[in-house]
């Protein structure tokens, strides 16, 4: 307090009097106060000269020490002094800067400005290597006082001073005597590290040590360095442990993924993902890996099942590669976007043009639609399934690789109108469930016509319960028969009658003949077309008993039910005269007797089936372990040309669709360039499936033909509307 007043009243006892005209008695207390600055200016002269005369004793770590111990007896002082000093600051100091003279500082800016240029240029170079020699030996793995470095750090800051505003810290002073050369002999350590350890160890242990390393050097800026290096210093590690061995941790990655070692591959991608376009390369060998895998796994599939393919092991082959690199992408690549991309054009790629779709390109989805009616019927096996939904949503992973989802939809379509007509569906929820997961990724229209086969299920069982009611209210019990009926919208059911003529049963005549009328009073402007090729019933069997003594039951189609029912009259029947009580053709009749004759309900006698005078007598000693049989078995020709009118079908509704698309395109666009047009349909239908160009150019013919569009100038049409 007594220096402080001391100054003070320097500062303010001698005041001259003030005089017009003359310059000087205005400047007497200016005089006072930059006489005492001086005067502080010197006296931190030689105390730094005798600071700056003992450093030199010093070298290294007792440098270090000597540097740190000294700066923060300085620094205090500097705040005593500041304090001390405070009316010479608030007034003179202030009044000397107001009027430009920025040569004139605070006191405690001057202590630091008065350091730096008495003292700390001069040992700023050895002190910043004792720094790095200890960076080096932490490195080296040796253990150091980190405070130490903390506190040379916080010198440097501290030292740099805003020219125009001497309250705001620059990092100039940092930047250039501490952060340049530290990164410079960061760069040449590491350079010298790495080229020493990939010589003697393989590059996986390399990316360990890099990875190791990268680690340390970001704990470095949090332990000790100004958080502005981090960027520098990390890009500076980077490029000279990652960046310079690039080319060898990309030649690695394929053995990687050949052995599967998803922890080194997580590894190199981690570390190639700090550096511009560094995982480029690996994208591209993954996407071609994975696809030779995809490849060569239904490679082997169908060599070994050859034309007896399951599609449920075909869509399982599929779906283990897929399950086993999309595991990598999360788990190794993170999940990377471009990486899941790779994955997509990979398994597109072998999902849709493999060994097995080398016949037909719709192979993928034709087998996937079969995979799933085998999921969604019932059966045996069907039931243990606790984990459907699983089930359909792999079905789903699948689907959504597929290009010709088209095709998909016609065979699932086709099979769930034997199932819903069949009643073989194992769930109901899981039909929904199914329609839901399609519709999610393929939109409303899509799945409008399987959503209209269920609401005709549900308006056919009204249907059905009225008959029934009508029937119990005339009170006619004559025909014990059990008379079940669906009726079925033609323009939502993938169902037609087959080309053959039918005498219907004497046993059906009767419920046959009440159902028409009743229908036709209820819907007088439609008509009703008989699906007796899709019908089928259950005979209960008396001449034989079967296990238990129970009689069996023939659960057969309505053709195989005309065929038995005769053998209530006799024992043993011609093809010919099998063929006239029935009316059926000769090949609808083979295909109805080859599954009868080979459980042994009929036996075959006088040459093949089908052929002339050959006799088809009742097995008056069947037997079966089951008690309820199916005769209802389609033979292979029928499963042949079933496909065969679903791939023509397919064909027909490709065109129609393109021809819509391209209309819509032309009515919109009014003329179009002809490469400009096919690019445009190929972008709308490509969601269903991927048009052939020749199939374009065939439709654009057609469209012409019939006066929808004209050509003009040669490769231009315009719309004709």
């Amino acid at each position: 307090m007594k220096i402080y007043t001391a100054i003070y009243q320097f500062c303010t006892a001698t005041r001259p009097t003030q005089q017009i005209g003359t310059p000087q008695a205005a400047r007497g207390a200016q005089l006072l106060g930059a006489d005492l600055y001086n005067n502080l200016v010197e006296y931190l002269k030689r105390h730094l000269s005798k600071i700056r005369a003992e450093a030199s004793e010093y070298a290294d770590e007792y440098l270090i020490k000597y540097y740190i111990r000294t700066w923060n007896r300085y620094t205090t002082g500097a705040r005593y002094l500041n304090h001390i000093f405070e009316y010479l600051n608030r007034h003179w100091v202030k009044r000397e800067r107001d009027e430009g003279r920025r040569n004139i500082y605070d006191v405690n800016t001057l202590c630091l400005v008065k350091w730096r240029t008495e003292f700390f240029d001069s040992i700023q170079g050895d002190l910043m290597d004792a720094v790095k020699k200890l960076i080096e030996n932490q490195r080296n793995g040796e253990t150091i006082e980190n405070a130490d470095i903390k506190s040379v750090v916080g010198s440097f800051v501290s030292l740099g001073l805003d020219e125009h505003d001497a309250k705001k810290v620059s990092l100039a002073v940092y930047k250039t005597y501490f952060e340049a050369p530290f990164i410079a002999a960061t760069e040449a350590y590491y350079k010298d590290e790495s080229s020493r350890f990939l010589a003697e160890n393989s590059v996986v242990e390399y990316m360990k040590k890099a990875e190791s390393r990268l680690q340390e050097e970001a704990g470095r800026v949090q332990l000790y360095l100004h958080q502005s290096t981090e960027k520098t210093l990390m890009r500076t590690c980077e490029a000279v442990l990652i960046s310079d061995h690039a080319h060898l941790l990309r030649d690695e990655f394929l053995k990687l993924l050949e052995v599967d070692r998803q922890d080194d591959l997580k590894r190199m991608f981690s570390l190639l993902s700090h550096i511009n376009d560094g995982l480029v390369p690996l994208r591209t060998k993954f996407e071609t890996y994975v696809r030779k895998q995809g490849l060569d796994a239904i490679e082997k599939l169908a060599s070994l099942e050859g034309d007896n393919l399951e599609p449920k092991s075909y869509v399982t082959t599929l779906l283990d590669v897929y399950r086993q690199y999309s595991h990598l992408v999360k788990y190794a690549f993170n999940n990377d976007a471009d990486f899941v991309k790779s994955l997509d054009n990979a398994c597109r790629e072998f999902i849709n043009r493999n060994k097995v779709c080398a016949t037909s390109s719709s192979k993928s989805p034709e087998l996937l639609a079969k995979y799933s009616d085998s999921l969604l019927k019932k059966s045996g096996k069907a039931a243990e399934d606790s984990d459907i939904e699983t089930k359909l949503s792999d079905i789903m992973t699948v689907f959504k690789y597929v290009d010709d989802k088209d095709v998909f939809n016609k065979f699932y379509t086709r099979m769930l109108s034997r199932r819903l007509v069949h009643g073989t569906s194992a769930s109901e929820d899981a039909e929904a469930t199914m329609l839901s997961k399609l519709q999610e990724v393929c939109g409303t229209d899509y799945v409008m016509k399987l959503q209209s086969m269920f609401s005709d299920m549900r308006t056919s069982s009204d249907l059905q319960n009225e008959f029934k009611e009508v029937l119990a209210n005339a009170g006619d019990n004559e025909n014990p028969i059990d008379f079940s009926i669906l009726v079925l919208s033609s323009g939502h059911w993938p169902l037609s009658a087959v080309d053959t003529p039918f005498n219907v049963p004497d046993e059906l005549i009767k419920p046959y003949e009440r159902f028409q009328p009743f229908y036709d009073q209820k819907h007088q402007s439609r008509k009703l077309n008989w699906l007796w090729n899709l019908s089928k019933g259950e005979l209960k069997v008396n001449y034989v008993k079967g296990p238990s003594r129970v009689g069996y039951t023939f659960q057969v189609s309505t053709f195989q039910m005309a065929i038995l029912l005769p053998y209530n009259k006799g024992d043993s029947y011609s093809f010919e005269q099998l063929s006239q009580i029935t009316g059926l053709t000769r090949e609808y009749l083979i295909n109805s007797l080859v599954p009868l004759v080979k459980a042994r309900v009929l036996t075959l006698g006088g040459g093949e089936i089908g052929d002339a005078g050959s006799k088809y007598t009742l097995n008056m000693d069947f037997k079966n372990k089951k008690v309820r049989v199916n005769l209802n078995i389609p033979v292979k020709a029928e499963h042949k040309q079933e496909t065969e009118a679903t791939h023509k079908n397919i064909e027909e509704d490709r065109k129609m669709l393109t021809q819509s698309a391209i209309v819509r395109i032309m009515k919109a666009r009014k003329q179009l360039k002809h490469v400009v047009l096919v690019q445009e349909t190929i972008a709308q239908v490509k969601s269903r499936f991927t048009p052939k160009i020749p199939d374009i150019k065939k439709c654009i013919d057609f469209l012409i033909d019939k006066e929808y569009l004209e050509r003009i100038d040669g490769d231009k049409y315009q719309y004709l509307a």
